[in-house]
Parts: structure tokens; C-alpha cells; sequence
């Protein structure tokens, strides 16, 4: 696999992800931000309470932060990160198979709305996959049930399927219009995976459905299954006021710090961890 290194990986593109680049960028530190298309800003029709940013669609703030960072040479990457990894004095990063090295990571990945499905951090890499194109070929001529919660959830299902995956479609929605008509569809919420040493079914509307992968594609992962060790605090990432999370060197900032979900604490907690991130690569050389 190819292996590249940057000072500080920003995991999420959204106003703390990159207000922590630009701020990154300032410190004379390289950095890679890594997001998915989705960001809730985009959708929203006005916001009035962001300092000099009257009555703004949330959609042209975003692209406004966006051009701003890229001006300043941010390298902003679509794809999902499906895992960090501590290895001695750097992380290994998953970005869509392909593995980064990072000396610090920021999280701004925003608030996870899902828990972890039961079984699932205990199967993590037993069966349990975040990235359909990153573990399909594994899969091959085996059963595979696609978790729909993200957008993309139907391009990897119509991926998993074109490989010659056996696979089914879970969603509490209605089938998709553009999934596979060879895709088998189950309407409703997995509740459990369950298996001995390995995934071996899912349990959807208290039906257990043999399988032997379970990919769960939600647009946010979970932290404590993006990163194992990772301290919560009523659901979100716990920090002290430098934003450092219990692991050395993981810092993180805005959404997924926890409330208030506000724009405003979101940039402002991004120059911290960049400052932080920056500091803490420094001291690393002294």
C-alpha cells in the first residue's frame, strides 16, 4: 500500500476542520483534511448568528471557508478515513484502503448521531467493515449485508454486487431507486451483530440473517470505532481546554466535542487544536 506522511491529518471539512487547517497552515505545519461530501451547514437555508456573516446560506459560508483554506494551500481529500491507528510515535490512517502517516491527528468529524450497534466494536475487522471498496474483493462469492445509513451507501452495495458479493440492502427507508435490482432489500434497522470469534449474522426486526461481513456506512463513524481507546463524556469526545483527547497526540474540535453545536465554538475550538497539534510536534523535537 502506498504510505505517505503529513504533520497533522484533520479528519472532517467542515468550519472546525478547516479552521483548524488554516490555522495549521500558519505554523509552518503540512497538513492533509480528509471529509465526506456530507456537512449540515450545507444544508442550511440562513444562518444570522455568525460574527460578520449576516443572514449567509449555509452552503456559500461553507464554500467561503473552503476557498479560504485552499488559498492558503490546504489539501482537502473526499473519501472516508475507516480507522487511526497509535504506532509509536505517529498514526496510521485508513483513508479509503490507502494508508497515511500523520505525526497528530485532529478530529472534527462532528456529532455521530448513531451508538455503536451491539457486537460492533467487538467484531471491528472480524467482519464488521466500514468501507465496502476497501474490503470487498474479500468477499467475493460470500454473503455481505450493506447497513445503509450514508449517501453513498447504494454505490458501494451496486461496487460489492458487480464483484460478484452476494449482497442485501438494509435501510428503514424505501428501496432505493438506484440500487441493483440483483441487491436484495430488507426495509428496517439492524439491532445487533452476532457471532462467536466472527461475524457470523445480523439481527434485523428480531430476525437473525446469516452473513459473513456486515458493512455499516454511516456518514459519521462512532470515535471509539474510528480509534480504540478513545474517552467519551455523555456521548461525545471528552477534551481538556488545549482540546487534547486521553490519547497523546489525537486532538479534536467542534461538533464532536459536544454542546453547543454552534458555528462560532466549532472555529474557535479548530485554532486551538491546531495550535495544540502544532505545539505538541514541536515538543516532540526538543
Amino acid at each position: 500500500m502506498e504510505s505517505t506522511m503529513t504533520d497533522i491529518a484533520i479528519i472532517g471539512g467542515g468550519p472546525a476542520g478547516l479552521s483548524a487547517a488554516i490555522n495549521v497552515i500558519a505554523r509552518g505545519k503540512s497538513t492533509r483534511v480528509f471529509s465526506t461530501k456530507n456537512n449540515y451547514l450545507e444544508r442550511a437555508a440562513r444562518v444570522d448568528n455568525y460574527l460578520g456573516m449576516e443572514a449567509v446560506n449555509g452552503a456559500a459560508m461553507m464554500e467561503s471557508f473552503r476557498q479560504h483554506a485552499k488559498s492558503l494551500g490546504a489539501k482537502l481529500e473526499t473519501g472516508k478515513i475507516i480507522t487511526i491507528l497509535p504506532v509509536s510515535n505517529y498514526f496510521m490512517l485508513n483513508f479509503n484502503g490507502t494508508i497515511v502517516q500523520a505525526k497528530t491527528v485532529i478530529l472534527a468529524i462532528g456529532a455521530a448521531k448513531q451508538k455503536a450497534l451491539p457486537g460492533e466494536k467487538q467484531f471491528l475487522g472480524q467482519g464488521v467493515s466500514y468501507c465496502a471498496t476497501c474490503d470487498g474483493m474479500m468477499y467475493r462469492g460470500k454473503k455481505a449485508i450493506v447497513y445503509g445509513l450514508a449517501d453513498e451507501a447504494v454505490l458501494e452495495a451496486n461496487h460489492l454486487q458487480q464483484i460478484g458479493v452476494n449482497v442485501t440492502f438494509v435501510s428503514a427507508k424505501q428501496r432505493p431507486a438506484d440500487l441493483a435490482g440483483a441487491v436484495q432489500f430488507i426495509s428496517g434497522a439492524i439491532t445487533a451483530i452476532e457471532g462467536e470469534t466472527i461475524v457470523q449474522a445480523v439481527k434485523v426486526n428480531e430476525t437473525s440473517i446469516e452473513t459473513d461481513v456486515v458493512f455499516i456506512l454511516r456518514n459519521v463513524i462512532v470515535p471509539t470505532a474510528l480509534c480504540k481507546g478513545l474517552n467519551l463524556q455523555d456521548g461525545f469526545l471528552a477534551v481538556n481546554r488545549d482540546m487534547e483527547t486521553n490519547i497523546p497526540g489525537i486532538f479534536a474540535c467542534g461538533d464532536c466535542n459536544g454542546k453547543p453545536l454552534q458555528i462560532a465554538k466549532a472555529v474557535g475550538e479548530g485554532l486551538i487544536a491546531a495550535q495544540q497539534a502544532s505545539k505538541y510536534i514541536d515538543d516532540q523535537k526538543k
